[in-house]
């Protein structure tokens, strides 16, 4: 299966990382990957240091990366 533009498969998950020009726009990027991710029911590992966040999208009950996690990085890049 097909890795979205700009992930990278580590470990069973596609993990990104993102720079944002301040720390709080680094927050307010992570709230709204957390407002996708609580209407989804879906929710990726996150790592804020300072500017950059790590989002890790996978499904631990499938043991693996999904099509569900495919589409949520997706649309989680979209937000940043």
């Amino acid at each position: 299966m097909s890795v979205p533009d700009g992930w990278t498969e580590v470990d069973g998950a596609l993990e990104r990382t993102f720079e944002l020009p301040s720390f709080p726009e680094a927050i307010d990027y992570v709230n709204r990957v957390a407002e996708l991710a609580v209407s989804e029911n879906h929710h990726p590992d996150v790592a804020i240091s300072y500017t950059k966040v790590t989002l890790r999208w996978t499904t631990h009950s499938e043991g693996g990366i999904t099509d569900r996690d495919r589409e949520l990085a997706a649309r989680s890049a979209e937000l940043a």
